[in-house]
């Protein structure tokens, strides 16, 4: 793709985006779930509710023969103040069909009605449905994009705090790792950006952790232990904000011994895998690559 072709399509993402992005957050998570139900869902694929003692969301299966035997449990994205089940379908989808695999991507109580650890707590409510049901821990690859990314990443930390056996793997979408802002991408990638603000990072800071220790692990996993961490996998774009919330977790992993890699997209922006394009589909056969890898 040319630098033309290039700035066209994030334009186009910008608009795109403009159209969901509402100031009242109800219309803002209806847009949303529009978006999900309209560009996610597939014929081929099936999404079955679930509800159970304090665990909410559904299973993305695809109908035909597939792998049983490992899972990914998804956290989606959404600042923790909008996303849900069915807006990540526009992921959880494409994962589900490209790794023949089961998703089970959860539903977590949303700021500002819910702040931290609301989100946190939920995450342990699902990893202990899929224990129950009858997964181990190195069934389990848990995934996700942007605040799911930044959860994903909290979960494993509580995991590890309570001396817990550690999932399998770790996929990583544009994870937002450092609520405190401080990478330098942050500024120098502010007037590209085509999807993210400072304004909109700091109005879903508010919501989620007003008055909270932002260098609190569980709310900003950068700052915490990543010794001991299962495989990593990490994409992001070249455009966006939280580029270095991506580089900076990846040579913090390094430096804990941690299996991880990182791919950085050029001309690519926040979580572009939700697109229907070539570059979003290539992405997501490397997230299918290196599952099958840790799986084998």
């Amino acid at each position: 793709m040319n630098e033309k072709q290039n700035q066209g399509l994030m334009n186009v993402i910008r608009k795109v985006h403009g159209m969901v992005e509402h100031p009242d957050i109800d219309k803002h998570r209806q847009s949303q779930d529009r978006i999900g139900a309209l560009f996610g869902t597939e014929k081929r694929v099936e999404y079955i509710p679930i509800e159970k003692e304090g665990v909410t969301g559904e299973w993305i299966r695809v109908s035909r023969a597939h792998m049983k035997k490992y899972v990914i449990l998804y956290c989606h994205g959404g600042g923790y103040s909008t996303g849900s089940t069915v807006y990540a379908r526009t992921l959880t989808t494409k994962l589900a069909e490209s790794t023949s695999m089961d998703v089970f991507c959860f539903g977590y109580r949303l700021a500002p009605e819910h702040p931290y650890p609301a989100a946190v707590q939920d995450g342990m409510e699902a990893w202990n449905y899929l224990m129950y049901l009858g997964y181990g821990a190195r069934d389990v690859i848990v995934a996700g994009d942007s605040a799911g990314g930044n959860l994903a990443l909290s979960l494993v930390l509580k995991l590890k705090s309570e001396n817990r056996i550690l999932p399998r793997g770790l996929l990583l979408l544009s994870p937002w790792t450092d609520l405190t802002a401080s990478g330098k991408s942050h500024v120098s990638r502010q007037k590209v950006d085509p999807v993210l603000d400072a304004e909109y990072l700091e109005r879903m800071t508010q919501n989620y952790a007003a008055g909270q220790d932002l260098k609190n692990p569980f709310i900003s996993p950068l700052f915490g232990d990543m010794t001991g961490f299962p495989p990593t996998y990490i994409q992001v774009g070249d455009n966006e904000i939280l580029l270095s919330d991506a580089t900076r977790l990846h040579k913090k992993m390094v430096k804990a011994n941690v299996s991880v890699k990182i791919d950085v997209y050029k001309g690519m922006w926040h979580v572009f895998q939700m697109s229907p394009f070539k570059t979003a589909y290539e992405a997501m056969g490397k997230n299918a690559e290196f599952i099958y890898d840790i799986c084998r």
